[in-house]
């Protein structure tokens, strides 16, 4: 049985989504590994000062230490607990998340090279993150995608007598939740029946100035803040249409979930989207920041309805390759 030390903000408990380092974590727990978590501390400097004590308690008897790697705040905090992995002499693995990770191969050059030319591996999610690491150069890493455990996503044929749209993301400003409530307006507008709801926690102070546009618009918006998986899961059978409406994005696991409940996508055309998504095969692709082009998507939709479940029965097809069944070989493969 391998020992494997995870290092990423486990934070859910503060109201925070879920990521990476909770549900790959269980389930590679599930699969044999030993897996050991930090870390949960909410303060950032102790969640620093936890990762690295978690780090150097494992030394001994840790086979590899994997770290979720982002672009921003946790970057700093992947490119020291990568160095004190060297020190230590343990293989560690970073787990390369975000759409401007990227970014950071520019503006941060001698860090990244210290944290991604010294590890095992580097995991991408997508070969979208994996190009434009070799295309810097690196060569040691490999793709393989977020996952879901399919099994628990019912697809379900959507009508369209109304639309009723979704967006689920958390409340930053990097993913332009206000334009969401701007295709609303657009809609409405137009004297299209339609309704939004927006699921997710607050990041920057972005749900509320969302929550005062919407007020400002005069918009009956529904905001439930954070929902378990189950729960917003549930909520989507009421919904018809889902809107992805970041600037800058990589591989998200909310699209991948919509895509498997049957839910079609109209997404922006950014970073790793086309390479989830083929635009009008399985979902629908828009430019960034453009209400036009966002509705008129919408408005295909809702004309074509002859349409939607192909798309959306191609869409359920597309996402078995990011089933938990599917994708664990990969990191079996890896850490054996």
């Amino acid at each position: 049985m391998k020992n494997l030390l995870y290092i990423g903000n486990n934070l859910s408990a503060e109201n925070k989504t879920p990521t990476t380092v909770e549900t790959l974590g269980r389930l590679l727990t599930l699969e044999g590994f030993n897996v050991k978590v930090a870390s949960s501390k909410p303060n950032k400097l102790m969640r620093l000062l936890d990762m690295f004590a978690a780090v150097y308690k494992s030394r001994k008897n840790v086979d590899y230490v994997l770290i979720d790697t982002y672009s921003t705040v946790n970057f700093y905090y992947a490119f020291l607990v990568s160095q004190l992995c060297r020190i230590l002499r343990l293989k560690y693995i970073p787990i390369l998340h975000g759409g401007k990770l990227p970014e950071r191969l520019s503006s941060s050059v001698k860090l990244s090279q210290l944290i991604f030319n010294n590890a095992y591996k580097n995991v991408a999610p997508s070969l979208y993150t994996k190009s434009r690491f070799e295309g810097f150069g690196y060569t040691n890493v490999i793709c393989i995608p977020n996952s879901i455990e399919l099994k628990d996503y019912s697809f379900k044929a959507r009508v369209f007598d109304t639309v009723n749209l979704l967006w689920v993301r958390s409340f930053s400003r990097l993913y332009n939740p206000l334009l969401a409530i701007d295709i609303l307006k657009f809609l409405k507008d137009e004297g299209i029946d339609s309704r939004l709801c927006m699921i997710g926690p607050d990041n920057d102070g972005s749900l509320e100035e969302a929550k005062n546009h919407a007020r400002k618009l005069s918009l009956e918006v529904e905001f439930t803040g954070i929902l378990t998986k189950k729960q917003w899961h549930k909520k989507a059978k009421d919904f018809n249409i889902f809107i992805n409406t970041t600037n800058i994005d990589n591989t998200p696991v909310s699209v991948i979930e919509a895509m498997a409940l049957g839910l079609p996508v109209v997404s922006t055309n950014v970073g790793g989207l086309p390479f989830l998504i083929r635009n009008g095969v399985d979902g629908v692709l828009v430019e960034p920041n453009d209400i036009n082009t966002f509705t008129e998507a919408i408005k295909y939709l809702i004309g074509n309805s002859e349409n939607i479940l192909r798309i959306t029965e191609a869409a359920r097809l597309k996402v078995e390759e990011f089933d938990w069944e599917v994708v664990k070989g990969k990191w079996i493969s890896l850490l054996s």
